[in-house]
């Protein structure tokens, strides 16, 4: 893989013209390399599910805020509704991996409704992995077909980054929880069947944390009014409102006190998520911009023609392909439940949104005016990847991660 950049790079500076020309050659071949047969199949399934369903309708998701059920769900015919939950209850069984490259490929057609996908599959996967097998069985089937939907509650409007800190109760009294307090900035609210919310059932501190499964239309459940966001508006944010709400006990995930370790190793997960839906958004914004710059003329000649424009793209593509390597491999330690598993993750996920993020944006500005206008799409790739560095844990929070476990290591 070093040695195709490295021939590309060299094939600019040698001969400029007939070189920009690779990159749609090295952004197709970097996108599969090192997959197996079969994760190249689930690739290829993903982008043409992209190009065909989801690029066609992404403006117009996005200006009318159009949460695209329908879409969705035959995506979850795909087996993309659960992608890492187990088969016995509906899921598709792959690996984090597998996970990744479908994300990014994806987010090529849009990167609002594949950030909410990703949210559904891992609440999915906390369900499966932490639920008992009668959870596991009312759940799981539903959401794996994405008949039902689900959102994730753990942001409360004053415990954003200090997520231990959050104030929602859970008191149990007999046979149920009475759930008070609310949820902030959740994707989905309002529009899905399953909340995952994470709550207070002890003292103060990450140990008095439980998680609890609240179904739509429990008394007591409401619904704030919709956000206007600068992107991801193919997917409604709501608070998430709870007034004595009465919450089964034979809802809560795990025992009592575990909620909190629950959020943190399904974050690990959304992070990988996210850092490849911004691959997506990458991929995309570097095969624009190298096609604009073919066609485009300025001072008689084809934007393609400027070396300092080669030598931007070229940048753009070497970040690319250095963020999905990290995203990558950071994808395979968490499969592997290796000890650098958190560390690597907090890297992909910093690394990825921000490279990422940079990468639409100089897309957006070799556009020049163009890039401003709506009819663009990179404009709105720019503006729904941007909150990807603040979302699952902030870009300044992965550099705490990253530096604590550096510091404490022996």
């Amino acid at each position: 893989l070093q040695q195709s950049v490295f021939l590309w790079l060299y094939l600019i500076i040698a001969d400029p013209i007939p070189a920009v020309g690779l990159i749609s050659v090295l952004c197709s071949l970097t996108a599969a390399h090192g997959l197996t047969d079969e994760q190249k199949e689930f690739q290829k399934v993903a982008f043409d599910f992209a190009a065909n369903e989801m690029a066609p309708h992404m403006a117009e998701w996005d200006q009318k805020e159009i949460f695209p059920v329908e879409t969705m769900r035959k995506a979850a015919q795909l087996g993309f509704g659960g992608i890492y939950v187990q088969p016995d209850f509906g899921g598709s069984g792959l690996s984090r991996l597998d996970t990744s490259v479908i994300f990014e490929a994806l987010s090529t057609g849009c990167v609002s409704t594949t950030a909410y996908i990703s949210i559904h599959n891992m609440c999915g996967w906390m369900i499966d992995t932490f639920g008992n097998n009668e959870q596991r069985e009312k759940f799981c089937p539903d959401l794996c077909s994405m008949e039902k939907f689900a959102s994730y509650c753990l942001t409360e409007p004053g415990s954003g980054s200090d997520a231990a800190s959050l104030l929602t109760s859970a008191q149990r009294k007999g046979d149920h929880y009475i759930l008070n307090g609310s949820k902030a900035f959740i994707s989905g609210g309002g529009d899905t069947d399953v909340y995952v919310v994470m709550c207070r059932t002890g003292g103060k501190g990450p140990k008095g944390i439980s998680c609890l499964v609240v179904e739509k239309g429990t008394p007591g459940l409401s619904f704030g009014k919709k956000e206007k966001k600068v992107g991801w508006n193919s997917q409604p944010t709501r608070a998430v409102i709870f007034e004595d709400c009465e919450v089964p006990v034979s809802n809560r995930l795990g025992e009592e006190g575990q909620g909190f370790g629950i959020a943190m190793k399904g974050l690990n997960g959304g992070r990988i998520n996210i850092a490849s839906c911004s691959l997506g958004a990458a991929h995309a914004c570097v095969q624009l911009a190298r096609d604009h710059l073919l066609v485009r003329k300025q001072f008689g000649e084809t934007l393609s023609n400027n070396q300092f424009l080669q030598f931007k793209l070229a940048e753009m593509a070497t970040k690319l392909v250095a963020s999905r390597l990290l995203v990558r491999e950071a994808a395979t330690a968490l499969q592997e439940n290796r000890s650098d598993a958190v560390s690597l993750c907090s890297m992909a996920k910093l690394f990825a949104t921000d490279e990422c993020f940079n990468i639409c944006n100089q897309a957006l500005q070799m556009h020049g005016g163009y890039g401003y206008l709506k009819d663009y799409a990179v404009q709105q790739f720019v503006r729904d990847i941007r909150v990807h560095q603040i979302l699952e844990g902030t870009n300044e929070v992965m550099r705490m991660i990253i530096s604590r476990n550096l510091l404490t290591e022996s």
